[in-house]
This record gives C-alpha cells, structure tokens and sequence, in this order.
C-alpha cells in the first residue's frame, strides 16, 4: 500500500478489521506484533486450540488477478526473512478482492481477508473459509459492468473473443462510446481477462478469458431481480404454430424482437423433446400491441404460452434470422436461461456447450 500518512492510516484500518475477525472465531487468540522493521506490511502471532501460527499480512486497498502476482511475490520474500521452523500463513487483506483474485490466492494457498468478513486460512491448524458480500461501493461497480451500455461492449467481446478490437472499432461494433469501452476495458485489465498488444492509438484488446467473464455475466444474473414480463395465451395453437404467426406478423411489421429462453436454445442446439412456451425480447412501438392482438394473444396472469419482454436495441445484438424467425444471440439466450430452474439451467449447459464453445 502506498506509504503515505493516508495510507497507513487505510493499511492500520484493514488490519485492525482482520484482528476483529479473527479473534471472533472460537478457540483463537490473535497478537499483533509491533516489533520494527516488520518483513511485511504486518506480522500477526495466531494461538489456535494451543498451536501457534504466524501470520505474514500485505494490504492494499483493492485486489485483482494483476494485483495477486505482486502481493505473492512480497509475501514470499517476506517468508525467507522468518525462522524456517515456524508455522507461516501468507495473507492478503484488502476492502475488496475480485472473484479471480480469490480463485488465485486459493490456488496458491495464499490467505486472504476481505472487508464484510470474507476469510481463506490456509493453514493445517488453523484452517477457515468464510464468504460473505463484498463491500458495496465495489460490488455496484462490478454489477454495472453487465447492465446498460457497458453489457453491449461486454456482450460483443464474447460472441467475437477471438478478435482483437480497438477503443473506436469496439465502440462502433458494440453501438456505444469509446468513452464507454474504454471504462469496461479498465475493468477487464483489472481482471487480467484481456491481452494487449500495441501502443498508444494503435493499442488493442483480445479476451483472454471468455469463459471467466461468462462465468461472472451469469453469476451477476443469477442474483438480480428477473426481468418484468408480459404473459400472454394464445388459445389453441402448440409452440411451433405460435411462432409461425408471430414470425409471419412481427415480419410485416417493423417491430424489432428476438426469441430467447428455452424455444431459442432448442433452435441452436436441440435438447428436449417438446417446448410449451414462447419468450421474446421486444422493443416496444405504437403498432406493436396491436400486432400482439392480431396474433390472438390475450394477457393472463397463469397458464401463459407467450411471454414478452420489454428490451432495447442494445440486448438484440447479434440476433440471427433462422428460418424467418429471429432468434436473440446464443450468449443472451444462455444468460436469459440463467434466469430459470430446473431444465432451462440444463438447457444453458447444453448449449453453452454445443453452441457457446466456452
């Protein structure tokens, strides 16, 4: 941590938090030493049911996959200046640590803190692994990352990962500002889940890690509120024949619309062996409610077959024609998906990896 009055001030308030925690769990007492020149940012003497452990502490202020590697390295020299027969956890402490970070420091056994309570010890004796919230000033920034605009760059980055994308080619591709991809390729630098190559102007981009990011779009689904839906029945008439009509009459239209969920999943990769429901995306226009009559559709509150969702031009990127029908992105299809339970999580399995490939 920077080796300012502030940050020291910041580094001894991320320790004293770490102390708290660890002296509330049972059968541990916890000693900070104060003895000068300490080989890392703080050194922690640890008695659990009668066994001592000593504990190597780097603290910053936030950490990222880019951020572990240094942090590691720090606490490794550290190591090499403590008697070789000493009980030693390295341990990095932070107010937030990214899920990749996490992973990393888990992989490397390296303990960690995070500010809320989350907690990896490590240690034969001494072994803990608590997980709790993240703080929420960085919780919301990690969640914005996959809502609004910065989902359209995020969106475009995995259906083309092989590629590598400028600031302005990206923007163009993705319909947003380059002031926008640039916020978003910050966040994934942090993340270490995109490659460089160039300089400058010529600077470019490549996802290194698409399955990472996926994996992280899908878990912040998971945990939001489900989109507001629009439920319709349309009497009469299977899956196959109700999407036949919407096809035929949203093509005469110019409503802008892409079936998702479980009907679109089985277009890209078959699964079941029948779908009773029909879900869309629409952006929402003066004719399009008179469309939706046209179709026979009419609200319900149970026993719906047609389910429409209000969307914007932004989450039908990508969308494909297939059959005169429009079907939304595989990725938006897996993510919608995602929203389920039961045989549309199968689905998003199924077709993450037939159609997906990551």
């Amino acid at each position: 941590m920077a080796n300012t009055m502030e940050g020291r001030q910041y580094e001894q308030q991320l320790i004293d938090e770490f102390l708290k925690n660890l002296e509330e769990l049972p059968n541990v007492r916890a000693k900070l030493e104060v003895e000068q020149p300490l080989p890392a940012d703080a050194k922690i003497d640890l008695k659990v049911v009668g066994k001592d452990v000593t504990l190597l502490v780097e603290a910053k202020r936030a950490g990222y996959p880019r951020d572990v590697q240094q942090a590691i390295w720090q606490l490794r020299r550290a190591k090499e200046a403590l008697p070789s027969h000493e009980e030693i956890v390295l341990v990095m402490i932070a107010e937030y640590l990214s899920p990749g970070a996490k992973a990393q420091l888990r992989a490397e056994q390296i303990g960690y803190f995070e500010s809320g309570g989350s907690m990896y010890l490590p240690a034969p004796s001494a072994y803990c692994y608590v997980e709790k919230p993240s703080a929420k000033p960085f919780e919301r920034a990690v969640r914005s990352l996959y809502s609004g605009r910065r989902a359209q760059v995020i969106h475009t980055l995995l259906v083309h990962h092989e590629r590598w994308f400028g600031v302005h080619e990206l923007a163009e591709v993705s319909m947003v500002s380059p002031a926008t991809v640039s916020e978003v390729f910050s966040e994934l630098e942090r993340q270490d889940w995109v490659s460089l190559q160039g300089k400058g102007p010529r600077k470019k981009r490549q996802l290194s890690r698409p399955t990472a990011l996926l994996d992280a779009w899908a878990k912040e689904v998971k945990e939001r509120p489900a989109p507001t839906m629009d439920r319709y029945y349309v009497p009469g008439v299977k899956a196959d024949g109700l999407m036949q009509r919407v096809g035929e009459q949203f093509g005469k239209s110019s409503i802008e619309y892409a079936v998702s969920h479980e009907f679109a999943a089985q277009r890209y990769a078959p699964f079941l062996s029948s779908i009773s429901q029909i879900r869309l995306r629409m952006i929402k226009s003066s004719e399009s409610q008179a469309v939706i009559s046209e179709i026979g559709a009419r609200s319900v509150v149970e026993g719906s077959n047609l389910g429409i969702i209000e969307t914007d031009a932004g989450e039908l990127l990508f969308r494909n024609e297939i059959d005169t029908i429009w079907l939304a992105s595989p990725v938006q299809v897996y993510l919608d998906l995602m929203d389920g339970e039961g045989r549309s999580l199968e689905m998003a399995d199924h077709l993450r990896k037939e159609r997906i490939g990551f």
